[in-house]
């Protein structure tokens, strides 16, 4: 039986198409938002209409599919627009190991969205009105070192490196964490709509405190058609536009970023394949020029066997070796040896799902944990048998600098 609102009754959902909204992020109360925004579309939403924590284990997409179309299932919908992300959905979060506590599926009160020309509200039990206060700056940000000190987690990368040259497996994703302290409680609206604005190819998310913007889209799910964009391999922008272009081209051509794109590559394929009866990868990666990075980047696409949700393909492909490693057992017993931290939702995946089974997907990167004034900022970089730890700490510090940016703007 779902719990909803508190109480053992079926949801009773409205859907109705609205007029423009304007700026959806602008549109959030503060309480507890939620939000999954590229280029100015998708959905953002408040209250809470239902909430699960999802039990660990290897079974816990399962039991989340299960609890989803449980409660879907018995809510009373009226939906006049009938599109991905329409009628009931759920925001969810889950933690990148699958034995750690803290993954979570949320079914808000309101959802309000605006996809391909159209923007639509969504309510659940009765309809209210939510004040907007103003964005509040959360003043001066003070730093600290995280689980490891930089020449700490240098040292783990050495150690790393060691264990891939011995053969002991040809990749793993070593992760950094930092902490952060602010004058006063962060506003999470204030970093979405600096992520939003700085990063509009990226997907905004916020989701149970987890809040970031990721270039990394693990799944979209329409019908029976899958996207996924495999992001491996990755450069700092250059200082003016001939040495961007450089480094760039030398991205491309570097014999270690090619090959851990591969992997990457190679994870996705094997995962999907199962479940589709088409599924088309590149042959060669394309650039990705983000407002502070270049990544490779690979988009693949495919069409699933009937009935499978996006849970189901979540499942299959999580964790990819871009965020774990090769192969992925043995990456994930060096992450734990190594990384000395629980990574919580940090390089999980992270998104929405509707009743239908429709939903997005993101890999949870350039992100933090919010709490009141504290917040815990995640970057990772894939480590090669040729990895520099030096070059490594400074990748992850480029990519740290994006929840920087959204906390002290």
């Amino acid at each position: 039986m779902s719990v909803a609102l508190g109480l053992n009754r079926p949801l009773v959902v409205r859907t109705t198409l609205v007029g423009d909204p304007g700026d959806l992020l602008a549109r959030l109360p503060e309480a507890a938002p939620y939000a999954w925004i590229r280029h100015g579309e998708g959905l953002v939403a408040w209250g809470e209409a239902a909430r699960v924590a999802v039990p660990p284990g290897p079974r816990r997409f399962e039991w989340a599919r299960d609890w989803l179309s449980d409660t879907f299932g018995e809510a009373h919908v009226d939906d006049d627009v009938g599109a991905p992300g329409s009628g009931p959905v759920a925001f969810g979060s889950f933690t990148f190991d699958p034995d750690a506590q803290g993954s979570v599926l949320v079914v808000p009160r309101v959802v309000l969205a605006r996809r391909d020309g159209r923007a639509w509200l969504t309510t659940l039990g009765e309809e209210r009105l939510d004040l907007v206060t103003p964005l509040r700056d959360p003043g001066r940000i003070r730093y600290g070192d995280g689980s490891l000190t930089a020449p700490e987690w240098e040292h783990a990368v050495a150690r790393a490196v060691r264990q891939i040259r011995s053969g002991r497996l040809e990749k793993a994703v070593l992760a950094r964490d930092l902490t952060a302290t602010a004058e006063r409680e962060i506003d999470v609206r204030l970093l979405l709509s600096r992520l939003a604005r700085r990063y509009p190819g990226c997907y905004t998310f916020s989701c149970d405190g987890l809040v970031g913007a990721t270039p990394e889209l693990l799944v979209r799910h329409t019908g029976e058609t899958i996207e996924s964009l495999v992001l491996a391999g990755t450069v700092s922008r250059g200082t003016d536009e001939a040495d961007d272009m450089a480094r760039g081209a030398a991205l491309f051509a570097s014999e270690k970023d090619r090959y851990e794109h591969t992997c990457a590559v190679e994870s996705v394929r094997e995962a999907l394949a199962p479940l589709c009866s088409e599924l088309k990868v590149p042959e060669e990666p394309e650039l990705l020029v983000l407002s502070n990075v270049q990544h490779l980047a690979s988009p693949v696409t495919g069409r699933l066997s009937a009935g499978a949700s996006v849970l189901d393909v979540v499942a299959a492909m999580h964790p990819t070796a871009a965020v774990g490693g090769t192969p992925t057992e043995t990456a994930l017993d060096v992450i734990r040896e190594l990384e000395g931290m629980d990574r919580a939702g940090y390089a999980g995946p992270v998104g929405w799902i509707d009743a239908r089974g429709d939903g997005e997907w993101g890999i949870a990167l350039r992100c933090a944990q919010i709490e009141g004034r504290g917040a815990r900022l995640f970057a990772g970089c894939g480590i090669m048998g040729d990895s520099a730890p030096a070059a490594e700490l400074a990748e992850a510090q480029a990519k740290l600098r994006v929840m920087q940016y959204a906390l002290e703007g």
